[in-house]
């Protein structure tokens, strides 16, 4: 692999939707380490994003996992939710490599130091093939070889200063475009902003009424979310406050109702539990107002979150 010292970071990548919604997680910190980490090694790599070991090996999660130091089950959730705002991707042959890399990332600069390296490594080969690297005495061929590396070393940084100078004029005209790429980047997402919201409100509900979720709990969660509403999940959630501890029991309680009494939504829910009881009827009425009330002021709450961050 042609070896790369450096990478790009955007000064406002902590100003994107996505990273806002990440830091918000439980796991938050942990998941943008990750990713951190993954950009590192698409860079180290220098293979168009790709995340590699070596040339030809590329990195599995278990391998993530140890190269990073981080648990297994941490680092498998955040591989996951970078995969669901898609900013990190996985191929036909099971290889995951960075979304976009080719937009946030001086690719001519790259690109240029793998031929550059190439060609290098060609000429040596063709000078020792040719004998010019052969001298009577060691040492002189050690100086020889030397002088050579740093000659071509130096051509190296100069190419690399001249692709610093043209990278700039291509940032003037990309801020140009901000606006317009920003927009597109959300676009991109696999999910809308209101199953974000619907995402973290679950979170939230399940830390106030059982524990803090686990990377476990929030596949869970995510998983409810294919299949049920968002207020019938909160209802579980409730059902299952101090019998679960996990958000497993709470899924239970969705097929269940499901399977037993063919509660599928949310109004379903309201009909059938409100009659089984005199007072069914106050009951959900009062708990959908609660979760009314929830999901309301939470919506408030990310609203004023969103004006703080200047959206």
């Amino acid at each position: 692999m042609a070896s790369i010292s450096w990478i790009k970071l955007k000064t406002d990548m902590f100003d994107d939707e996505k990273i806002k919604l990440i830091e918000r997680m439980p796991e938050g910190d942990t998941i943008l380490i990750v990713w951190i980490k993954l950009l590192t090694y698409a860079g180290k790599a220098n293979c168009n994003g790709y995340i590699m070991i070596a040339e030809d090996i590329p990195m599995n999660i278990e391998e993530m996992a140890i190269i990073f130091n981080r648990p297994l089950e941490k680092v498998r959730y955040a591989i996951q939710v970078l995969q669901r705002y898609r900013m990190l991707e996985i191929d036909e042959n099971e290889q995951f490599y960075i979304s976009n890399w080719e937009k946030h990332q001086n690719i001519d600069g790259m690109e240029r130091v793998r031929k550059l390296n190439a060609e290098r490594n060609k000429k040596y080969r063709e000078r020792k093939k040719q004998g010019a690297l052969q001298a009577p005495a060691e040492e002189p061929q050690k100086h020889d070889d030397v002088s050579v590396t740093s000659r071509d070393e130096t051509d190296l940084d100069k190419d690399l200063d001249l692709d610093i100078d043209i990278d700039k004029e291509k940032e003037t005209d990309i801020d140009k475009d901000k606006k317009d790429i920003k927009k597109n980047v959300c676009l991109s997402s696999s999910q809308s902003p209101s199953i974000d919201m619907n995402f973290l409100l679950i979170q939230d509900t399940f830390r106030n009424l059982i524990r803090e979720p686990k990377p476990q709990d929030l596949s869970k969660m995510d998983e409810a979310l294919e299949f049920y509403e968002t207020s019938l999940i909160l209802e579980a959630i409730k059902a299952a406050k101090g019998k679960g501890k996990t958000f497993s029991y709470a899924l239970g309680i969705l097929d269940n109702w499901r399977t037993e009494d063919d509660i599928k939504t949310y109004d379903d829910w309201k009909v059938k539990k409100g009659a089984r009881s005199q007072n069914g009827k106050q009951s959900v009425r009062q708990n959908h107002e609660e979760t009314s009330s929830s999901l309301d002021e939470f919506y408030r709450q990310l609203e004023r979150d969103k004006q703080a961050w200047g959206g």
